[in-house]
């Protein structure tokens, strides 16, 4: 019986297909859509203290969280409780 992780994302997961693929497409966008690794990594410790991340999909809006995370234009979809916004810096 496989177990979900309920506040992994997908590379702690066990996920390394879907983690690389991922990262794949992250690097094949343009660089200037991208948040610095920084704040992105701020982003993904924010996603990973939410009742809402289950092997690394977000419940809210059914992305990856490492794509979300990754964009400049892209806040926390929980409107309720915010993690992060596009506003952030660290």
């Amino acid at each position: 019986m496989m177990k979900n992780c309920k506040k992994c994302l997908l590379l702690e997961a066990g996920e390394n297909v879907t983690h690389s693929e991922i990262i794949k497409y992250i690097q094949s966008l343009d660089k200037q859509l991208l948040v610095s690794d920084d704040v992105y990594n701020d982003r993904l410790g924010n996603c990973k203290k939410c009742e809402n991340l289950i092997s690394g999909m977000c419940l809210k809006c059914g992305c990856y969280v490492e794509v979300r995370a990754a964009l400049k234009e892209n806040d926390c979809p929980d409107y309720n409780n915010r993690r992060w916004n596009k506003y952030a810096t660290v």
